[in-house]
């Protein structure tokens, strides 16, 4: 009962910062802050929606049993893809801050879809 309470935090955590980063990438024109930190990564507003949508997406995936491997997965690679922008970018704190990140992909494989049988 407790993995399966743990697993579901997790989801929602999970599942709540996917559905903002993807509102916070297509509002990125009114947070200054965002389009700055996308233009050091070298984002270009071209790939600004593509970015949102994917986010959101992987949002969506986790939510069924059905997608929440694929969702996981999605979410993890995106992690790593914004790890190696900040690398080549030079922001090392930006990567360090991201490892918690991506640990919680790989604990909720882990821990399975929350009271699925």
């Amino acid at each position: 009962m407790i993995k399966n309470i743990a697993s579901l935090v997790l989801l929602i955590v999970s599942a709540a910062l996917s559905f903002k980063h993807g509102w916070d990438t297509f509002n990125y024109k009114t947070n200054p802050q965002s389009l700055k930190m996308m233009t050091e990564l070298g984002i270009s507003e071209g790939v600004i929606p593509f970015m949102g949508t994917l986010t959101i997406l992987t949002g969506i995936l986790l939510l069924f049993p059905k997608t929440f491997f694929l969702g996981n997965v999605l979410n993890a690679m995106s992690i790593v893809l914004i790890m190696a922008l900040a690398m080549r970018s030079g922001n090392i704190n930006m990567v360090v801050m991201e490892i918690p990140f991506l640990m919680i992909p790989f604990i909720m494989i882990w821990l399975k879809y929350p009271f699925k049988n």
